[in-house]
């Protein structure tokens, strides 16, 4: 976790959304805020990122994928099963995923808060996280 990606973690408010990307995304592109993580995969940094960074309770699915397609039928990535374990482990309240067409993923992360690039290289591995409402420990 760099410094610049923390204070990117802390200025988000809730229902902004990060986009964590792998290696083959158009961050730099896109993104309105560009951070890179390189040498790291995107379930280490989803992992680091849900630490400091509440899922939003107020939305069917805080939790977005780019829907996998191959020769015309959907396919489930392998890494998908890891972010439902990262993500469990992290103890947020999460039950599915939302999965966006691949175009609309990209409209999605133009208008992402911030975009994380990373050495990631699973296919399918882009992951949008909405943030949500940051609670007293008191």
């Amino acid at each position: 976790m760099s410094p610049e990606l923390l204070k990117i973690l802390m200025e988000m408010g809730h229902g902004d959304e990060l986009v964590i990307a792998d290696g083959n995304f158009p961050a730099a592109s896109i993104a309105r805020t560009f951070v890179r993580l390189d040498g790291h995969g995107v379930p280490e940094v989803l992992g680091a990122i849900l630490k400091f960074f509440p899922l939003d309770t107020y939305v069917d699915f805080p939790v977005a994928l780019m829907a996998a397609v191959e020769h015309g039928e959907r396919i489930t990535p392998p890494i998908w099963e890891v972010y439902r374990k990262t993500i469990k482990e992290s103890k947020e309240r999460f039950t599915e995923f939302e999965f966006v067409e691949r175009f609309a993923f990209y409209e999605r992360a133009k208008k992402a808060f911030a975009v994380v690039a990373t050495s990631e290289s699973a296919l399918y591995a882009n992951i949008i996280l909405k943030k949500g409402v940051v609670v007293s420990l008191d």
